[in-house]
């Protein structure tokens, strides 16, 4: 078998957000279990293939509470990254395609035939509804700085404290800690725009998000205070790009970069919407790239 089954899970009640779907801080810690159990199954670890710079994750349906949850894992040398880890996420009843993630490695290159042998029972063709569609692919600036992003217009929506429950079994913060700090910050992103909590409530409409990326930059651990700053990328008809930067309040070190698509859903038809022109043209005055 070249794909893996590496994770048999459900959706609690207590996982859904005010848009009744699986919040997508719960995705990231569904793919990180998966890859755990992949790293068990395949071999794979950074002493082969070096850390991980990337988790690039679609979300492809919703998932509602009481949906089972499968994920399949398997290894691509034809993905976007010199070796790509690819999750496939599906509803455990119908089989339907629910997200998928893409891990990134970019191990030497004179290891390539090494690697390739060494995972040839793990391994399948890059699968197409995987691959980065609103989000480039590589790592995010890694050398963002508070002053340069301030100077921006980027702006301070969430802070925190790292956990012990937050921490990862390699004694770091995991993805979603990171995810959970740009969860509970988005709506006072959105708030800077027209389509504030007051437009969203009053038109039946939800804060989506349709493709996340997630590039650690330094470890968190326990007792770390954190600071996220975030501003706006891009914006067209019916998404809009924005990235979350995450700071380790005492020195101010980058820890983590989340980039986001999102969109506006119709919470009755479940559908997209346009952004309203002044949206647009609020936030294509507030980018900070």
């Amino acid at each position: 078998m070249t794909i893996q089954t590496t994770l048999f899970s459900f959706v609690n009640r207590w996982e859904c957000d005010e848009n009744d779907h699986l919040n997508v801080q719960f995705y990231f810690g569904r793919f990180e279990e998966a890859d755990r159990q992949f790293r068990l199954l395949s071999g794979l670890s950074e002493t082969l293939v070096g850390a991980r710079r990337v988790r690039h994750v679609r979300f492809h349906q919703e998932m509602r509470m009481g949906d089972l949850i499968t994920v399949h894992s398997t290894i691509a040398f034809d993905g976007p990254h010199m070796l790509t880890v690819i999750h496939e996420m599906r509803d455990g009843t119908t089989g339907t395609l629910t997200a998928t993630a893409l891990d990134g490695y970019e191990p030497s290159a004179n290891s390539a035939k090494t690697l390739r042998q060494r995972f040839k029972g793990f391994q399948a063709s890059m699968i197409a509804d995987a691959a980065p569609r609103g989000i480039p692919a590589g790592p995010a600036n890694q050398r963002s700085t508070v002053p340069a992003l301030e100077s921006k217009g980027a702006r301070i929506a969430y802070r925190g404290t790292v956990l012990p429950r937050d921490i990862g079994i390699d004694g770091k913060a995991d993805d979603r800690f990171v995810l959970s700090c740009c969860t509970d910050g988005v709506a006072h992103v959105w708030q800077r725009t027209p389509m504030n909590h007051t437009y969203l409530t009053d038109n039946g409409y939800g804060r989506v998000a349709a493709e996340m990326k997630l590039t650690w930059v330094t470890p968190l651990k326990t007792g770390d205070m954190v600071t996220v700053l975030s501003g706006f990328t891009s914006v067209g008809p019916k998404t809009f790009t924005m990235r979350h930067h995450v700071f380790e309040s005492r020195t101010n070190r980058l820890a983590a970069t989340v980039d986001v698509v999102a969109l506006t859903m119709d919470l009755k038809s479940r559908t997209a919407v346009e952004l309203p022109q002044e949206a647009f043209q609020s936030i294509n005055q507030m980018l900070i790239d």
